[in-house]
């Protein structure tokens, strides 16, 4: 029998990219019954962590763990550890509760002058066992609320000194693409009309489930120019052909694209591991932002380094490669006190005269001091 035209047509257009990574949400994330078999942990124990601090792997990023214990493993796979610490919640003071500021929506950090943090969904493709935000994401009882959000459009309307808004969550791009134009839509007809105003979205769905930048994703996005995209990736291996094309996606879509690394113990806190992972990032257009010192939030001790390690790695990198992959080493200050930049100590001495200055191979150099009587 012959096929009519329009079956002909289904069978040789491509699927929507959209089904494909609802479809791996909906259907395919990795059960704990699996993880129990496959890595040989008691299951009982995985659903006392899950109780508490939810898990959610898709299959893309499962695929990428080639052991037990190796550092996508231990990005994604619940561990005991995560219980047997008594650190803060809230530690960055991110909380309405918390902020120095009186009066904040719920959905809103407001710690820079000009700018505010604007949390517009509670889930992610991967939740990440770090995560600074553990007391909350995945939290469905803790899902941003139409009512939340108009509160926080309407704070962002009322205080004309913000002019750089950043969207986050959980992931703000595991919105569908109409709801997320709505927000998108929403802060840009309120900051594009102040000077020097920009849009950023703090997003790991490149990494974590790159078949979620589609072309339509991309043709929408690129209407609320200048919008920026911060990304996260952790480690070399999550760099993949899949990953490289959806950061080139976004790339030609005009939108410039930076990555928020975490230092952790086990994952990245090697000299070597860091300096790949920066040249990799470049290598797909993707500018290496900060590394971040891990945060002493509750559950997550366990990532935790000295910050001797950080200083080490930031000194292999500075010099020792291009300058476009050297990221800032940051602290994000307890206490709501913000990022502050850690560097080594590359200034010796300075006077009247002249500085006096290491190199990154520790070679000392003098610089002249400008004389002030000329």
């Amino acid at each position: 029998m012959e096929k009519s035209a329009q079956s002909l047509k289904e069978e040789t257009e491509p699927p929507d990219p959209n089904l494909i990574w609802k479809g791996m949400l909906r259907h395919d994330t990795i059960s704990l019954k699996r993880i129990s078999y496959l890595f040989d942990i008691n299951e009982k124990e995985l659903e006392e962590i899950c109780d508490i601090y939810p898990m959610k792997i898709n299959p893309y990023y499962f695929s990428l763990i080639k052991s037990k214990d190796d550092p996508i493993y231990k990005q994604c796979i619940p561990s005991i550890e995560e219980l047997k610490d008594n650190l803060e919640e809230d530690p960055l003071h991110e909380e309405p509760e918390n902020q120095k500021r009186k009066n904040v929506p719920v959905l809103i950090t407001h710690r820079y002058p000009d700018r505010i943090l604007f949390r517009i969904s509670n889930t992610c493709a991967m939740y990440c066992r770090f995560c600074t935000r553990k007391r909350k994401v995945g939290d469905t009882s803790k899902n941003p609320t139409w009512s939340e959000v108009a509160k926080a459009i309407n704070y962002i309307k009322s205080h004309e000194e913000i002019r750089d808004v950043i969207l986050s969550g959980g992931d703000p791009l595991m919105l569908c693409d109409e709801v997320l134009e709505k927000i998108i839509k929403e802060v840009y007809n309120i900051i594009s009309k102040r000077e020097n105003s920009i849009i950023r979205i703090g997003t790991r769905i490149p990494c974590v489930l790159p078949q979620r930048i589609t072309p339509q994703l991309c043709e929408m996005l690129k209407k609320y120019h200048p919008l920026y995209i911060n990304t996260h990736f952790n480690y070399p291996n999550e760099i993949t052909e899949e990953s490289k094309k959806a950061c080139e996606m976004l790339a030609n879509a005009g939108i410039p694209l930076g990555c928020q690394t975490v230092l952790l113990k086990g994952v990245n806190d090697n000299p070597e591991v860091m300096k790949e992972l920066m040249q990799k990032l470049v290598s797909i257009r993707v500018k290496p932002y900060y590394i971040y010192q891990c945060d002493p939030v509750r559950g997550a001790n366990h990532f935790r380094t000295k910050v001797e390690k950080g200083l080490e790695i930031y000194k292999a990198i500075r010099g020792w490669t291009s300058g476009l992959c050297v990221p800032h080493y940051v602290i994000d200050a307890p206490g709501g006190g913000g990022k502050i930049p850690l560097i080594p100590e590359y200034v010796q001495f300075i006077d009247g005269d002249k500085v006096v200055m290491k190199n990154y191979c520790g070679n000392e150099h003098i610089y002249p001091q400008v004389k002030s009587d000329f």
